[in-house]
């Protein structure tokens, strides 16, 4: 799920993203225990390390700051699950793996959960390491929503934050055919500073400084794990569109790591597509909501929008190319976009047929004081202030997974696994979103050209983009456009994507979850 909203501009489309991370999986061993030879470095590249500011508050003879905010040692259980016409029998464990810099000053504790199936062999059996988005975001959505070995409901258009957060088997876990781990970025889940002051948290709330933090851990639990001969797989989640990409190219070039599949969910790729001024938010967003209209008179599938994916980059856009000083072309695309959306024509006039998100989703039910979800523009719920000259409401598509979310989150962690830290778990930390320097400048973040380096340096690398037909924060046709400019070595079956009935977190549906598993079974084969 996506975490946070990050308005660019008026007509922008927030840029939200959630959702993936859950805990990385480690040995028996305490990831902590590592001697100064082995400790690994977190500072980004040019980033000023080891500073004094991360020593001077703890007073001579007393322990250490980082021995004082460290998380616990690393859990690992025996578990069984049981499910439809099999039982699968692994080890789980939740720890954290613990971060230096150049100087070998702790840093970060980056906790993670783990799951290897018993009797595989490693050399040949497939890992993947799961991350969400926001950035703020656990990887909670991932793994309880869809791929860990158990699961709760997250269908918004079902759940409450009182429902009960009952954790069942989940029959379509990916433990089947790949191991899993799941990682919570640091301010997120259990993951937690262990240096004072303002510095390192500059450092780790970055693009960069994020990805190479990430990367690090990715290759520590591979080597503590002895997996580094093992098929791996990155799946990212949401603000994971643009981490994901930048991870395995830096696996690939700078830890020496190489990785066979890279898998995005409901990924945003590229921010300058979805400024103030870029015509093609309006582009990407349009075929969304026509879907959205659309399935409130039945069910919906992509077939069903070719004719508006085509007006979208067709006539459409050259209309907008106009601009509203074209009278003609502003009121024809109005009036096109009302017959599509169901937003009285009047108000597409008004706005000039040129919707951004938040302006949808209060103007497509307004009359019945409803708003769309964000997360999911087929969910809607109650306008808590529908006489107000602007949206003062929350998500009736995200904000009620909170609740259920983080109780299962702690109900996992601390019973299932026997990992008990202290401190409150972080499912969405506003505080990072709020501190998470984006670079953006003349320069937004955009992971495009990682995607071509790292398909161009390994012409095995495979991906697979999914997308909820109903997604308003990061539009499905948003990736189809990007995907449809790479070069001839990334196209299809080896670059795909595919788009189901739902949201951004689309596996929330029972339907949608089945299919994706079986697309990422048969890309791990």
């Amino acid at each position: 799920m996506a975490g946070f909203t990050s308005s660019i501009g008026r007509s922008g489309l927030v840029a939200s993203v959630l959702a993936l991370t859950a805990l990385i999986a480690g040995p028996a061993l305490h990831a902590q225990d590592a001697p100064p030879a082995a400790q690994e470095h977190a500072a980004p590249s040019g980033a000023r390390t080891g500073s004094a500011g991360n020593r001077a508050a703890t007073p001579p003879g007393s322990a250490s700051a980082a021995d004082q905010h460290k998380l616990p040692a690393d859990s690992t259980t025996t578990q069984t699950l049981k499910l439809p016409g099999r039982t699968l029998s692994f080890t789980a464990t939740a720890g954290s793996i613990r971060l230096f810099d150049d100087k070998g000053e702790p840093q970060a504790d980056i906790a993670y959960t783990s799951y290897q199936l018993d009797g595989t062999d490693r050399a040949s059996r497939p890992v993947t390491f799961f991350f969400n988005g926001g950035p703020g975001a656990s990887s909670a959505y991932l793994q309880l929503g869809n791929a860990g070995p158990w699961r709760i409901g997250i269908d918004a258009a079902s759940v409450t934050p009182s429902s009960k957060p009952d954790l069942l088997p989940n029959a379509d876990t990916w433990l089947d055919f790949t191991d899993l781990v799941f990682i919570d970025p640091v301010g997120t889940g259990y993951s937690r500073f262990v240096a004072t002051g303002e510095d390192v948290r500059k450092r780790f709330f970055s693009v960069d400084g994020d990805v190479r933090s990430l990367s690090l851990v990715v290759r520590r639990w591979l080597e503590k794990n002895d997996r580094l001969a093992s098929p791996k797989f990155v799946t990212a989640e949401s603000y994971g569109g643009i981490r994901g990409p930048k991870i395995v190219q830096n696996l690939q070039q700078d830890q020496g790591v190489g990785v066979s599949g890279l898998i995005l969910v409901s990924p945003l790729m590229d921010f300058r597509d979805y400024s103030g001024s870029s015509l093609l938010q309006y582009v990407a967003s349009l075929p969304s909501f026509a879907a959205v209209a659309k399935q409130m008179k039945g069910p919906v599938t992509r077939a069903d929008l070719a004719d508006v994916e085509r007006y979208a980059s067709g006539d459409f856009l050259l209309d907008l190319v106009k601009g509203e000083a074209d009278l003609e072309a502003t009121n024809r695309l109005a009036d096109k976009v009302a017959s599509l959306t169901g937003i009285d024509e009047t108000v597409s006039r008004r706005l000039a047929g040129r919707f951004d998100v938040s302006e949808f989703r209060r103007e497509f039910d307004r009359k019945n004081g409803r708003v769309t979800g964000r997360y999911d523009g087929s969910v809607l719920g109650i306008d808590p202030y529908p006489d107000s000259s602007h949206s003062r409401s929350s998500d009736p598509s995200g904000d009620v997974l909170t609740a259920p979310l983080t109780s299962a989150a702690v109900e996992l962690t601390t019973r299932k696994l026997n990992w008990r830290p202290d401190g409150s778990y972080e499912l969405l930390s506003g505080a990072v979103n709020r501190s998470w320097d984006f670079g953006r400048g003349i320069s937004p973040p955009e992971s495009t050209g990682e995607l071509r380096q790292i398909l161009a340096l390994d012409p095995k690398l495979k991906l697979l983009v999914g997308h909820g037909l109903f997604d308003l924060a990061t539009p499905y046709y948003g990736s189809k456009i990007l995907l449809d400019q790479l070069p001839a070595f990334a196209r299809p079956p080896r670059v795909k994507l595919v788009v189901y009935p739902g949201g951004h977190m689309f596996y929330s549906r029972d339907d949608a979850r089945k299919a994706f598993r079986g697309e990422l079974e048969a890309l791990m084969k």
